[in-house]
């Protein structure tokens, strides 16, 4: 193995990290020695020398991976570094100069003929221009050495220049990261000769296809920052889409674009990324590095394989001694979960800990993909791993992957003895089944993972445990994940922002799409982020051949077009063939399991169905006995990742498209009237009364009833229309008053039709309804309306609760329609009956001497307005400051102060008044208006006045 280092670099320095190599060799070593060599910088000779030996010192501390990892893990090769004087970067870039790139090539192709022997087989391993070094010096070759190459691995090595990176401009990046900026000049002046480095390329091509040679491509995963002038620009605008596939999100460049760090030749190479930038990608801190794990994977497989079939292609079958069975294709389409990924590594490769791991998440959210993913790294990078796959969807798919399994390793199967499952799990349990990872896919249904009852059948008992075995489950059922891996979960979200653009980009065949960056975010946005969503979206873009804004406005138009859209079925070969594709039949396979196995979490699901799908509070939802049953209900719902709990603990979130789905689910069952008629009954029973105690309770409640009576406008039964009502008067109090007036009409107009005329619920109606007009300003509505309400009353007794009521509000709306005198005779008597009957505290008796008052001071008859108004202020000093009605009554009283010519009396109490409806009420309530409108008239009359000028903010 023949290690080449790059641009300015150093057969050491290129490889090596700070930190410290685990039981670091003695520099004399001559176990080691035999096995490190360097035919131009010795690592260690007997004579060194001792500004050698201080450098040497100062390296200890440095992880030198070619030596102090490498060469341990790999007993069955020599490791060489190679060095040649890359510091001159004048002519490195032109033909016939002693310092030129075909210069190095051809003095590695001298001394690799002459010093490396009879070693067979050859791998190179080359950071960034070392790799064009190695290809000049493989076209130079003799056919003898050439036919002993078997493998290149090339880390960042810039192939090919393009369009829009042309080998001048790449030429300048490998010279800025090389000087770090400190040679401007020479950077500038760099000539380039482009046709010697396309002949490189092409005659290296040529050769490397004639052997049969393997390449392993691996590209810069993250760009160089603070390097200046890696910002390329674009001199051509129509190639302005083409310079995005070389920055990061922050603007940052790659040094070496994807385009220009592979050779384009998929029957022989592999290209695959580094987590790490351009410099970084050729060195690692330890073992567990991603750099070193992804690279001595590739050499040690390549070993494996070469010890088996000496002076073969390298690739020649892994599966002799490891067996893959994986039912789909490496997903080209599969775009960003690198941490997850990393995770899965992390835990299940790396630690020697975890033997059980489940991937958990949303249908839809991409499991699979990840999965899947996940067993073609362990493939590519763990070699010595067999991999199987197992779904889980039924009993059925599972026993048929055993049986592949049993097949790929030679399984004897006897179908009248055993069954093949068992034999399989024998088999995985066995040494003889070497190192292996199983992934069980679709682990969901209870029933089928864990049986019906203890005593029946279930696949949980034909799941292998072995030292030498790893498993990954996949399921949207968090309890199924627990109950298989305990603790050791990890719970996949929707794609951030930046992998759903990208995953989008790398779906859609016309890629100019996505230049509408705000309907690209809009779109992903409405997809909630979620893959299966993004998928199906771009298969209907592609055949259809639709704009995204578009698909937009379908997706937002009618529930109709949406749920089609979201219901609508695409081909897609990384799915199972049995499966339904569609985002909406996903979740509707989740939701017949709920089903069947949680009979309480169904009718929750169902419920939700019908409001509102965010902020949902845990006080709305129907009531279970005993309450234990409701908690379980409500944990299978989020164990399916159907709902999330918020922040505040109290209250929680459901996907606009699983809630959407839902309803096709209840219409597939034909449950929706049934239904309907159950939650307009539990709502009514328990939406609060508009007393101003119940204000958070029903602020909460509006969003979810308000949906459910939008959506239910056909239910004929009386509890949709009480719950109209009970909605109505809140919407008065909270100051929604056009709101209240749609709901009180419904109400009112659905009872006129199926109530006598004197039935107590249909006077209420409209009486509460000409109070929603009067505030509506529809004042001649409401006084008919009152006047037919109090006339059917007459046959009540004189104190009558109901009648007084309506006499009351009939007077405030003769006294809003300009009929003073029948107000004030009529509020006379209503207060007259009132002082009666109840004691001078009560809610109804203050509330008419307040509108009494009032209908006074319309009168003229100020001084008793005056009067009457400070009794009323001074008995509601009982209610909390905020109250409306103590409010209300301090409001009119500073308005009568005014009029008494009290004046500084009137302006401190109501700026009293609006101090505290700003804290309590919303910018646009009506009642703060009229306070803030008339505080203020009142300042500029006395400016005008020439009177005190000192204004509270308003």
């Amino acid at each position: 193995i023949i290690l080449v280092h790059g641009l300015r670099g150093h057969p050491y320095k290129t490889w090596a990290s700070d930190g410290k190599a685990d039981n670091p060799p003695a520099v004399g070593s001559s176990k080691w020695r035999q096995k490190i060599k360097s035919p131009f910088k010795s690592l260690a000779t007997p004579a060194e020398s001792n500004s050698t030996q201080n450098e040497r010192d100062s390296r200890q501390q440095d992880v030198f991976w070619p030596h102090d990892y490498l060469a341990k893990d790999t007993c069955e090769a020599r490791v060489w570094t190679y060095g040649y004087n890359a510091d001159v970067i004048g002519g490195l870039f032109k033909a016939n100069n002693k310092n030129s790139v075909s210069g190095h090539g051809r003095d590695l192709a001298v001394r690799l003929e002459r010093d490396v022997g009879n070693e067979d087989p050859i791998v190179f391993l080359a950071h960034s221009l070392g790799g064009i070094v190695v290809k000049d010096a493989i076209r130079r070759l003799s056919e003898e050495c050439r036919r002993r190459i078997k493998l290149i691995v090339f880390l960042g090595t810039p192939h090919r220049g393009s369009d829009w990176a042309n080998w001048g401009e790449i030429a300048s990046n490998l010279a800025r990261v090389a000087l770090q900026d400190s040679h401007k000049k020479m950077i500038e002046t760099l000539e380039v000769d482009s046709e010697v480095l396309d002949n490189i390329h092409e005659q290296f091509v040529q050769v490397v296809s004639e052997h049969d040679i393997r390449i392993h491509s691996f590209q810069e995963g993250r760009a160089m920052s603070g390097i200046k002038g890696l910002h390329d620009k674009v001199c051509d605008p129509s190639l302005e889409h083409a310079i995005s596939d070389l920055t990061n999100p922050h603007g940052q460049t790659q040094v070496v674009s994807d385009f220009s760090s592979k050779l384009g030749l998929p029957n022989i190479e592999t290209v695959e990324s580094i987590d790490s930038n351009h410099m970084q990608m050729a060195r690692c801190t330890d073992r567990s590095d991603e750099s070193y794990r992804f690279v001595a994977g590739v050499l040690k497989k390549f070993l494996k394989n070469a010890g088996l079939n000496a002076g073969h292609k390298a690739e020649v079958s892994c599966s002799t001694t490891s067996s893959y069975c994986i039912p789909f294709l490496r997903n080209q389409h599969f775009v960003g979960r690198t941490k997850k990924l990393k995770e899965l590594q992390e835990k299940l490769m790396v630690s020697s800990h975890c033997q059980k791991l489940a991937l958990v998440g949303l249908g839809g959210v991409g499991k699979t993909q990840v999965a899947l993913q996940f067993a073609y790294t362990v493939k590519e990078h763990w070699p010595e791993y067999s991999i199987f796959w197992a779904p889980a969807i039924s009993a059925e798919s599972f026993e048929q992957a055993y049986r592949d399994i049993a097949a790929r390793c030679s399984i004897a199967l006897d179908p009248k003895q055993e069954d093949p499952k068992e034999s399989v799990r024998r088999y995985l349990n066995s040494d003889s089944a070497g190192k292996w990872l199983l992934i069980v896919d679709n682990a969901d249904d209870e029933e089928i993972m864990f049986g019906k009852s203890s005593d029946s059948a279930c696949l949980t008992d034909y799941l292998p445990q072995s030292e030498n075995g790893l498993t990954l489950f996949t399921t949207r059922h968090r309890e199924v994940a627990v109950s298989l891996a305990r603790s050791e979960v990890i719970e996949l979200q929707e794609m951030d922002p930046d992998e759903a653009e990208a995953f989008l980009k790398q779906s859609l065949i016309q890629k100019e799409m996505l230049q509408n960056q705000e309907k690209t975010t809009e779109l992903l946005n409405e997809l909630a982020f979620l893959p299966l969503a993004i998928s199906q979206a771009a298969a209907y873009l592609n055949s259809i051949q639709t704009s995204i804004p578009e698909y937009l406005s379908l997706l937002r138009s009618t529930e109709q077009d949406t749920v089609s859209l979201l219901s609508r079925e695409f081909r897609d070969d990384t799915r199972y063939k049995i499966s339904k594709n569609s985002i909406a039949a996903t979740w509707l396979v989740s939701f017949d399991q709920i089903r069947r196995s949680d009979s309480i979490a169904a009718d929750l699901l169902s419920f939700l169905s019908c409001i509102e799908h965010k902020a949902i509070p845990q006080s709305i939802l129907p009531s279970v006995d005993p309450e234990e049953r409701m908690v379980r209900a409500v944990g299978t719902l989020r164990a399916y990742a159907f709902i999330n709990r918020r922040k505040d603990g109290d209250s929680y979130d459901m996907h606009r498209l699983v809630h959407l789905a839902t309803k096709v689910w209840l219409d597939k069952h034909s449950a929706r009237d049934a239904l309907n008629e159950t939650v307009a009954t539990h709502l009514a029973e328990i939406f609060p009364s508009n007393d101003y105690s119940n204000r958070d309770i029903w602020r909460e409640y509006f969003p979810h009833a308000l949906q459910f009576l939008k959506n239910t406008r056909t239910l004929d039964i009386e509890a949709r229309y009480d719950l109209c009502m009970d909605v109505g008067r809140c919407l008065m109090v909270d100051g929604r008053v056009g709101e209240a007036v749609v709901w009180l009409s419904e109400c009112f107009f659905w009872r006129q039709n199926r109530y006598a005329e004197d039935h107590p619920s249909l006077l209420a109606s409209q009486h509460v309804l000409a109070g929603a007009y009067e505030a509506d300003g529809q004042v001649k509505e409401a006084v008919k309306l009152l006047e037919h309400v109090v006339a059917i009353e007459k046959e009540l007794k004189e104190d009558n609760p109901s009648r007084l009521a309506s006499q009351h509000a009939l007077a405030i709306a003769y006294k809003e329609d300009g009929q003073v005198k029948e107000a004030v005779k009529l509020l006379e008597h209503v207060v007259a009956i009132r002082e009666k009957v109840l004691k001078e505290d009560h809610p109804s008796l203050l509330a008419s001497q307040h509108e009494l008052a009032g209908v006074y001071q319309a009168d003229g008859q100020v001084k008793e307005a005056v009067k009457l108004l400070e009794h009323v202020v001074a008995i509601q000093k009982e209610l909390r400051e905020d109250h409306p009605s103590r409010l209300a009554s301090q409001h009119e009283l500073a308005r009568a102060y005014q009029v008494d010519g009290q004046v500084k009396e009137a302006v401190k109490l109501l700026e009293h008044v609006v101090a505290i409806e700003k804290k309590v009420l919303r910018e646009d309530h009506p009642d703060r208006l009229l306070s803030q409108n008339m505080l203020l008239d009142w300042y500029a009359e006395q400016r005008s006045e020439g009177g005190d000028e000192t204004e509270t903010s308003v």
